[in-house]
């Protein structure tokens, strides 16, 4: 089942599958399943107090001797602590959100942690390589939670020409067919969240899990636009209460602050209809339940089938290439 790109090597991982940072979803429970699987599960620590975090980076470490990684959203107001925990822990990864890991770098280096930044524009990704990191995912506007502009049709092949760093795709991909149209793209690596939500080892509640599962391909929505900061989510009583709210924001800002405490932890507990349901487009691909491994297992068969391990050694020697005449 391994599959070996830039990313695999570089993360010392078996497939090239990352597991999403799902805040309030990513726990050890998911992560260590994943990487056990042989893809790179993450802890999800955006608010999380840091005896959390330190609790869950140590039963996921029980799980698997494989690598683990953690993500920290660096407008966490315990950004700064976090990382340096994450440092004292030696995660094997870290990736990053919402804002620039310039300040933690040297940190995490001198730890021995790769650094894989989250990017949403070419300019950003290109920023990141300059930093030094050590490989960036390019996410398209088809994912679920917090989004960019650009689809991951348009970013991931312009991150690629922008940097010579590997780059893992992100944003729509759920199945073998996303694998092998992000290697065609350029990317060495996928992260797959939507798809994980599902899988027995995703501690969130079973009626998050039959929506996602019901889901159809127009059944996500995007709130927050008007605030600057875009959430995908499923439809649902809630989504579309904000929705309307947002059309005046200077007369129901404070309704809509009320409204967000706590949204995505309800639906998390099993408030589909009260909550937040962050899920990608692709969640109309999602049928099944499953195993995180079994759900690794049949995304590379398929991939396979279709030729990704070509066009993932194609996206490698192209890399090889720019780099040289670069």
């Amino acid at each position: 089942m391994g599959m070996n790109t830039r990313v695999t090597e570089l993360l010392g991982i078996e497939v090239p599958v990352i597991q999403g940072a799902m805040a309030r979803i990513a726990n050890a429970s998911l992560a260590g399943a994943v990487s056990e699987a042989g893809g790179l599960g993450i802890i999800a620590c955006g608010g999380a107090p840091l005896s959390w975090v330190e609790e869950q980076v140590s039963i996921a470490r029980s799980m698997t001797d494989k690598p683990i990684g953690a993500n920290v959203m660096l407008m966490d107001p315990n950004a700064g602590e976090t990382a340096e925990l994450l440092a004292k822990l030696r995660v094997d990864v870290i990736t990053t959100g919402a804002g620039s890991p310039a300040n933690y770098m040297e940190l995490w280096k001198n730890a021995g942690i790769k650094v894989v930044p989250v990017v949403a524009s070419s300019a950003l990704a290109a920023r990141m390589e300059r930093l030094g990191a050590d490989a960036v995912v390019a996410e398209g506007t088809e994912a679920g939670g917090h989004i960019g502009e650009l689809t991951t049709m348009a970013l991931v092949p312009a991150v690629c020409d922008a940097v010579s760093i590997p780059v893992i795709a992100a944003g729509g991909i759920a199945d073998g067919r996303g694998m092998a149209a992000a290697f065609a793209l350029g990317a060495e690596g996928v992260q797959v969240g939507t798809r994980f939500l599902t899988v027995e080892e995703c501690t969130i509640a079973d009626a998050y899990k039959e929506k996602v599962i019901a889901a159809k391909d127009a059944d996500t929505i995007v709130t927050g636009r008007g605030s600057g900061h875009p959430v995908r989510c499923l439809k649902n009583k809630f989504a579309r209460k904000v929705r309307s709210l947002e059309g005046d924001v200077a007369q129901n800002g404070d309704e809509l602050e009320a409204m967000y405490v706590g949204s995505l932890r309800r639906a998390v507990e099993g408030d589909v209809d009260n909550g937040t349901m962050m899920a990608g487009q692709v969640a109309a691909l999602v049928r099944d339940r499953a195993t995180a491994a079994e759900a690794i297992a049949q995304m590379m068969a398929e991939a396979e089938a279709l030729g990704a391990r070509d066009m993932a050694a194609m996206a490698a020697a192209n890399a090889r290439r720019d780099r040289a005449a670069g």
